[in-house]
């Protein structure tokens, strides 16, 4: 899953540290997070986007694997 995290916490001009204390995280998190380490569960997803006031699909895409077979 991509996600545009990074992009949008710039934008606002808050730093990793500040996010990750806002959502009761690590900041560890967050730059696993921004860098596709590591996927938010729900409940993460749900608590940044409405950190943000954004839609979970405003920050976060998701693309399914495409299988060659039918």
């Amino acid at each position: 899953m991509k996600n545009r995290l990074e992009e949008i916490r710039k934008k606002h001009g808050i730093k990793q540290e500040e996010l990750a204390h806002a959502l009761e995280v690590t900041r560890q998190t967050i730059s696993s997070l921004e860098n596709g380490r590591y996927n938010p569960s729900i409940v993460l997803a749900f608590k940044i986007a409405r950190y943000f006031e954004m839609t979970v699909e405003e920050i976060f895409i998701y693309e399914e694997e495409r299988s060659n077979e039918y």
